[in-house]
């Protein structure tokens, strides 16, 4: 997918090169806790508690938050000063560290463009988020931010947050390769935000609070696929600008991070009642339908069946 360079006036913050260690196991953990519970469910908040208890701390935890505790994998690590966050030369220093990271500004600017002019067409206002990039250990308006977590966006401070070794582990572990499943990752992750903007993400928390666990799975799974078809939208707007074997690096990305296929690959068998993200059929169907229309409208994932 060929996009523009990143605008210039574009928010991001640079945490890698700070030092976020230590701090006390207790207070990285009631700061791991909303953001847990609202990206894992109820029973992720279970676990997490189970294996501080376990093992002291968070230090051992690895990737048993990564959708389906696929275990410890390799992360980059970036070694620079801090860039402050905001408009101009903090852009431009940030989002020119390596390759990856300048592609990922790309499409995060690529995705704050689209959007901004969809909510214009719908008279809707917009409220642009903050990108965040961090090496290994970061702190977020939700808590701690860690590379086990993936790449996860933030109600609180409305940031997307990212350690930019996920994508080394997408293509590397689950064979996600090519620009625009990197893209995918983004704009699915923006597409929270624009669930932020429209009020979905607080009405689901709120059904959540009062819901069993498989209640609150469920409906989180329906946010996350309606993510997905967001996505899909932002590639569908920019059309023109796609490469032959694009969707195909999209849909071998959605297949690799579906729930069912990551518990099957973790353990061996599926448990249907813990899936938070959606399985891989369901993902791919939802991102492509996106993709087929270009309209925010078709990305109702409350209504009917999923």
């Amino acid at each position: 997918m060929r996009l523009d360079d990143f605008d210039r006036d574009i928010n991001v913050e640079d945490q890698r090169g700070q030092s976020f260690g230590g701090g006390g196991g207790g207070g990285l953990l009631l700061g791991l806790l909303p953001l847990v519970g609202s990206r894992f469910g109820c029973g992720g908040i279970v676990v997490l508690l189970i294996v501080f208890a376990v093992f002291g701390g968070l230090g051992n935890l690895g990737g048993l938050l990564s959708g389906g505790g696929t275990g410890n994998a390799p992360h980059t690590q970036v070694s620079r000063g801090n860039a402050p966050a905001g408009a101009g030369g903090g852009a431009a220093a940030a989002c020119s560290v390596d390759a990856v990271t300048r592609a990922t500004c790309n499409a995060f600017s690529s995705a704050e463009n689209t959007w901004e002019q969809l909510f214009a067409q719908s008279g809707a206002p917009f409220q642009a988020p903050k990108l965040v990039f961090y090496s290994g250990r970061g702190q977020s308006g939700c808590g701690a931010a860690m590379s086990a977590m993936g790449p996860f966006y933030c109600p609180s401070d409305q940031g997307i947050y990212i350690d930019t070794g996920f994508f080394n582990e997408l293509e590397q572990r689950f064979r996600a390769a090519g620009d625009f499943a990197q893209y995918y990752v983004m704009a699915h992750e923006f597409g929270h935000h624009i669930q932020t903007l429209t009020g979905t993400s607080d009405q689901v928390r709120r059904l959540q609070a009062r819901a069993s666990e498989a209640e609150g799975n469920a409906l989180s799974v329906r946010l996350e696929l309606q993510a997905d078809c967001y996505a899909g939208v932002w590639a569908a707007q920019n059309r023109n600008r796609m490469d032959p074997g694009d969707v195909a690096e999209g849909m071998r990305a959605a297949e690799a991070i579906g729930d069912d296929t990551l518990q099957r690959e973790a353990t061996g068998r599926v448990a249907p009642e813990s899936f938070t993200h959606g399985t891989s059929a369901q993902r791919q169907t939802w991102l492509q339908r996106g993709l087929q229309s270009g309209d925010p409208a078709v990305c109702d994932t409350f209504s009917g069946a999923i």
